[in-house]
């Protein structure tokens, strides 16, 4: 157990040290004006340095927890969301090796942050395999889909900085209510953080027990009061609060989890536009955006995807499909993961197609990187956090 706990060392210490590059590119950026006394330039280096070493420390904690476990760390939602974290970082690193630009470090950094910090709120605890996971296709399958996806993601920071530059706040149009919505969703995921901790430490939540579709009785603990429990689900522990019913086939724990996760995004969201900013959080991120080439967003956006689409192909359904053989001797099987891993790789491919057959760039091309991206999340938090399925343990 002594290699899990310098693992999980190292990676508060990555974490740390994203957050404080994040700090140092919000400074650089900050300074980008010619009345502001900040040596952009420094800052901008030491921020990328600060990442540099955060990534190697993370990498440090993936190695460390392989020694402590005995197998690839990427097994269960909190393994796995902090390796997609990790390649989230290293997409960036590369990408800002080549274009040296501070703004998509200040739109980029932050979403890893929240990524790494969303799975710190799942259980870190060591548990053996299951039967399926027990496959050198684990390491193979994850990793690769990881990477691909970490890479996909900077087409997300870059889109989110081109329609930031390009949409006037001032007038009424589609695009600045989809900004909005962009945000929003990013508060819901703060405030998942944020509930669960105050929540976790409260107390409050309980235990109850329930017959699950196969006849077997199982129980749910839950570490936030409760709103919804299985059908015929009895209250063991806890507080016993108000509690919907809903079908077996629903993970009524995860969804529990994901309401107050809205609920704590809606009261962050309130706080940020109509106290703190009192605007719209997309029109006060704007001048920041449009210290950004629009060109350049764009470009970086298409070769993130170019690289990024086919490394997903590859790890997210070459590889899986082979390994859906072996564990369960089909290589599709229409699982709710299995889906929407598909429909990922036709939005990125519908990306690549218009812009190479139809010359999308802008507005439309950038639409479909923040959509891809969402959807990417929407399989990481909905699907397993809602809906039951073969990929529940991850």
């Amino acid at each position: 157990m002594e290699w899990i706990e310098w693992s999980s060392r190292m990676l508060f210490i990555a974490f740390f040290l994203y957050a404080i590059s994040t700090v140092l590119f919000t400074i650089a950026v900050s300074g980008m004006r010619k009345d502001r006394n900040v040596n952009r330039v420094a800052y901008g280096k030491y921020a990328f340095s600060l990442a540099v070493i955060g990534f190697v420390a993370q990498l440090t904690y993936f190695f460390m927890r392989w020694a402590g476990v005995g197998y690839a760390p990427v097994s269960n939602l909190y393994e796995y969301t902090t390796f997609f974290g990790m390649m989230m970082v290293l997409g960036f690193l590369v990408v800002y090796g080549i274009y040296r630009n501070d703004v998509l470090g200040l739109f980029a950094m932050p979403v890893a942050l929240l990524v790494i910090a969303f799975a710190s709120m799942f259980s870190s605890e060591v548990a053996p395999l299951i039967p399926a996971l027990n496959s050198v296709w684990l390491k193979i399958h994850v990793t690769t889909a990881a990477l691909g996806q970490g890479i996909l993601a900077i087409s997300f920071a870059s889109g989110l900085i081109f329609l930031l530059n390009e949409t006037s706040m001032k007038e009424q149009s589609k695009s600045r209510t989809w900004l909005e919505v962009t945000m929003f969703v990013l508060m819901c995921t703060l405030g998942f953080i944020i509930v669960s901790m105050l929540f976790k430490g409260i107390g409050a939540g309980g235990v109850v027990e329930f017959t699950n579709d196969r006849g077997q009785v199982e129980t749910y603990e839950y570490f936030m009061p409760i709103l919804f429990a299985p059908e015929g689900a009895q209250l063991l522990s806890g507080a016993s609060g108000l509690s919907l019913e809903l079908p077996n086939w629903i993970n009524t724990l995860k969804l529990n989890t994901l309401l107050w996760s809205v609920i704590g995004g809606v009261v962050i969201y309130a706080l940020l536009r109509f106290v703190i900013l009192r605007k719209r959080v997309a029109e006060a991120l704007q001048p920041l955006a449009k210290k950004v080439d629009l060109d350049l967003a764009d470009e970086i956006s298409y070769r993130s995807v170019a690289i990024g689409l086919p490394v997903f192909i590859l790890g997210g359904l070459i590889f899986a499909m082979i390994w859906a053989q072996i564990a369960w001797n089909r290589f599709w099987g229409w699982d709710p993961k299995e889906v929407w891993a598909l429909i990922t790789m036709l939005i990125y491919i519908y990306y690549l197609h218009m812009r190479i057959q139809r010359g999308w760039t802008g507005t439309k091309a950038a639409w479909l990187c923040v959509g891809g991206f969402a959807i990417i999340m929407f399989n990481l938090v909905f699907v397993n956090l809602v809906i039951a399925g073969l990929h529940s343990y991850a």
